[in-house]
């Protein structure tokens, strides 16, 4: 069921799957809720999914504000409220996986547990060449991007298509904005896990660094596993950046870990 939500600013669209525990599920950037393909349903067994299409994506428009993680945390933040659901587990994923880090950051006393997916947490982890790309991305590159899949989605949803460049001029300056959560994210209390591809836009250190600054691989788990911390890392294996979201792995390691005690 699709509806929307004006909270924080924005006319918020967003959709309940399943029943259950309240998940709140978070896409990438030019992407939407639909990115996750089968791996929605596959959430919505036994839960209640609230995926959620970000400003200026899917079928949410865009607003006069900039478009990043941390002001997007404040449109969710400002959802569970809305909508009374309480602590909720809370999947994010790239653009949306920052978003996730920075609502625990605000606001743990709504976060039960977080699963952040291939969301880097500081500029300088992405490899260079990516880096560079993301250089590239503007206004100037829309007419070109509109042979992608991402545009072909987007002009499927969007209630403003033509915003198609404005939307790749704000993600282009998100993309360059420095950013670094280290100090944050270390003190991060909310039981976590962090997944990545081990062909994702960063390397896999960057990955279990996050993992220890969670509380991680700090020494062994033991025989009763006693000696774990409530943190996980999951690191796929012949996944990319671009393919994680749809990606049958990334549930089998995401669902498990939602139902740990």
């Amino acid at each position: 069921m699709g509806d929307y939500a004006d909270v924080n600013g924005v006319h918020l669209y967003y959709e309940v799957h399943g029943q259950g525990r309240p998940t709140v599920l978070l896409h990438g950037g030019l992407g939407a809720t639909s990115m996750f393909g089968p791996n929605l349903p596959a959430l919505a067994k036994g839960r209640k999914v609230i995926a959620v299409d970000l400003q200026g994506h899917g079928r949410t428009a865009d607003i006069d504000r900039k478009l990043n993680a941390e002001n997007i945390s404040g449109d969710i933040v400002a959802l569970i409220e809305h909508l009374k659901l309480g602590p909720v587990d809370l999947v994010g994923y790239s653009l949306g996986g920052g978003a996730a880090f920075w609502v625990t950051l605000k606001r743990p006393d709504l976060v039960r547990k977080l699963v952040a997916v291939s969301a880097p947490i500081r500029r300088s982890a992405f490899w260079a060449d990516i880096l560079a790309q993301q250089e590239q991305v503007g206004p100037e590159a829309a007419e070109m991007m509109k042979q992608t899949p991402m545009y072909q989605l987007y002009a499927s949803l969007a209630p403003r298509p033509q915003d198609w460049a404005r939307l790749l001029g704000k993600i282009g300056e998100g993309m360059k904005d420095d950013f670094d959560l280290s100090k944050q994210v270390a003190t991060i209390k909310t039981p976590t896990m962090f997944v990545a591809g081990d062909a994702d836009i960063f390397p896999p250190k960057h990955a279990v660094e996050i993992f220890e600054l969670l509380g991680g691989g700090k020494k062994d788990g033991g025989w009763m596993g006693e000696g774990r911390s409530t943190a996980r890392l999951a690191i796929l294996p012949g996944v990319t950046h671009y393919a994680m979201g749809a990606a049958p792995a990334l549930m089998e390691v995401v669902i498990p870990f939602l139902d740990e005690d």
